[in-house]
């Protein structure tokens, strides 16, 4: 592939004559090829493009609207000149509004009665989207497809209907596949069938500097979809369904608490103790207090605290920050719901679980059976959540599955007991990196021999007090507590549990969860006396529950890699130097609620 480039001096202007064979491939031939197509002096003198264009634009049409490939560095830098030089000649490519009179999808169902070539001349109609696709059939016909919110109409720009034969030319050679446009015209369809407008004129309304994709291909790079999110929407509003899923998650979960008389509230997302889970927390620092604080791990504490102060039915939906590893199905930022009901417990909570999950998959699918793949890829799986779900006793289960007889539930928390779950761990060949507490071995042995039962909704109960610090001791087995996990194709959805609401046992717990941190487990909690204060005002009987809205939405959307439910996950960072650190600004910071 080649460019002859002629410059013949002429009166002090440039006439520019040039043969190509196929788009060029070099840099440097690349460069010169988009100064060229760029320039208007070339524009209105290039035979030998006229005559390709014909190809180009079959070519194009056949791969349905595709353009070859452009390289980004050489687009940006003419791109941005000529934006720069639009607005020199008095363009305003960024205006402040454009009056949008009809939606796409309005807009289809309305004139869907149109005929091959028929038009409504009297009819004006203005409606705005981004330009994926450009064709030139000629010099005074061209085509746009434009998309807005998931839906496309083809724009049929006809020079004999454009308010003047020297705009419509410069608009051709201003707009860029990318551009966001603001198109004015009458309603019509094409000669082949497609709905279309034909406009009088079009208006940049922001123009696109950089390369995107080809809308044949797509964007098929993972790294690029997750750390440029808004590109992925633009290549695949499909993509936008999911999201959608999820807000329709979030929106049915509020309904049915708050049709249950639940009241919503939100408590600190900063705090001087990082309780309510066992989870490694992130540090921040308050500059006016001078300290440091943590990012809640959970708000639990919290919304107890609101049921000692006589809110008896209370739920909060929210972000949790958790400085843990990030995996297919974990993210350091993510978000949960929970609820605390006064004068109820597990088998309560169980119950109110199971209307809610069913009732929430039968709303957003239309049944209770969902296909799901749980490696990309792979093969699928059905997931039934036809209430009820089924039920898992831990110890009794664990010993059934090992063959093995354990400890007695109330003897967990001895140093024998530790050296056996660990011999136990060392000969079944389960992995537990140190601390090698008796409750992170028995959480290990938990999830390679229970969790991977659980297809279906299954819920895993009784936990041993060593794994539950909060929860409330079983009523009638000594050393367990009243606590479910319910478990959806070897994943946790929700934990659950009869609160503990006796503050000297509370104090038991903190105090051995103390001993853990003492042993080198991070994740262990932290002894919060405000909270046992909150206690000794007297909390009635409770349950209260935690639901991980990201892993449900993966599961309602078919994501086996959480990064697709969120729009903005956490991501390595890439390559490249390091950031300089900032000073902190000495100007006083004005926001909205200042003013």
């Amino acid at each position: 592939c080649f460019i002859k480039l002629y410059y013949i001096l002429q009166k002090k202007t440039y006439r520019y004559v040039c043969s190509i064979h196929s788009p060029p491939n070099h840099q440097i031939t690349r460069f010169l090829y988009h100064c060229l197509i760029n320039s208007n002096q070339f524009n209105s003198t290039r035979p030998y493009v006229r005559n390709m264009s014909k190809d180009a634009s079959k070519q194009t049409a056949s791969k349905g609207g595709a353009e070859p490939e452009e390289d980004p560095t050489a687009f940006y830098q003419v791109r941005k000149q000529k934006v720069q030089d639009m607005k020199t000649a008095g363009v305003n490519v960024y205006p402040h509004k454009f009056h949008v009179s009809i939606s796409f999808q309005d807009f289809i169902q309305k004139y869907n009665h149109l005929k091959p070539e028929e038009k409504i001349e009297d009819d004006t109609v203005s409606i705005s989207g981004r330009i994926y696709s450009k064709r030139a059939s000629s010099n005074k016909l061209c085509f746009y497809d434009i998309q807005s919110n998931g839906a496309k109409l083809q724009v049929l720009a006809n020079a004999k209907f454009w308010k003047g034969q020297e705009e419509f030319k410069e608009f051709q050679n201003n707009v860029k596949r990318g551009d966001i446009v603001g198109v004015i015209g009458m309603p019509s369809r094409s000669k082949t069938g497609e709905l279309s407008v034909i406009p009088s004129t079009i208006h940049i309304l922001s123009p696109c500097l950089r390369v995107i994709p080809a809308s044949h291909y797509g964007l098929k790079d993972k790294e690029i979809r997750f750390r440029q999110r808004y590109l992925d929407l633009i290549m695949s509003p499909a993509n936008k369904s999911k999201f959608i899923t999820r807000a329709n998650i979030i929106t049915y979960i509020r309904n049915f608490l708050s049709n249950m008389g639940f009241l919503e509230v939100e408590t600190p997302m900063m705090n001087l103790i990082a309780g309510g889970a066992s989870a490694k927390p992130f540090i921040t620092h308050h500059n006016d207090l001078k300290r440091d604080m943590y990012m809640r791990v959970a708000p639990e504490l919290y919304l107890k605290m609101l049921i000692v102060g006589g809110i008896e039915r209370v739920f909060e939906i929210g972000k949790q920050f958790r400085n843990e590893g990030i995996d297919l199905t974990h993210n350091p930022e993510f978000t949960t719901c929970e609820f605390y009901l006064a004068y109820a417990d597990y088998e309560d909570i169980m119950k109110i679980t199971e209307d809610m999950i069913s009732g929430l998959v039968l709303s957003i699918t239309g049944g209770y059976k969902v296909v799901y793949h749980p490696v990309e890829g792979g093969e699928p799986v059905t997931i039934d959540f036809t209430p009820p779900f089924k039920r898992i006793d831990m110890l009794a289960e664990l010993t059934s599955c090992l063959k093995a007889k354990l400890p007695d539930a109330d003897t967990l928390h001895t140093v024998e007991a530790n050296k056996f779950f660990d011999r136990l761990c060392l000969a079944r060949n389960v992995d537990c990196p140190m601390p090698r507490t008796t409750a992170r071995l028995l959480d290990k042995l938990v999830g390679d021999f229970l969790e991977v039962q659980c297809l279906n909704p299954t819920f895993i109960i009784n936990h041993p007090q060593i794994m539950s610090p909060l929860a409330k001791w079983h009523r009638d087995i000594p050393g367990l507590t009243e606590r479910f996990e319910l478990f959806v194709c070897g994943k946790e959805l929700v934990n659950a549990y009869t609160e503990l609401n006796d503050p000297a046992v509370q104090r038991e717990r903190f105090e051995q969860q103390g001993k853990d941190r003492e042993a080198g487990d991070d994740e262990a909690q932290m002894i919060d006396d405000n909270f046992i204060t909150a206690l000794e005002f007297g909390l009635p009987p409770t349950g209260g529950w935690g639901l991980g809205i990201d892993r449900l939405t993966m599961f309602l959307t078919d994501s086996s890699n959480i990064k697709e439910v969120l729009l903005f996950p956490a991501m390595r960072p890439e390559e490249g130097p390091m950031p300089t650190k900032q000073e902190p600004s000495k100007e006083p910071i004005v926001s909205r609620d200042s003013i």
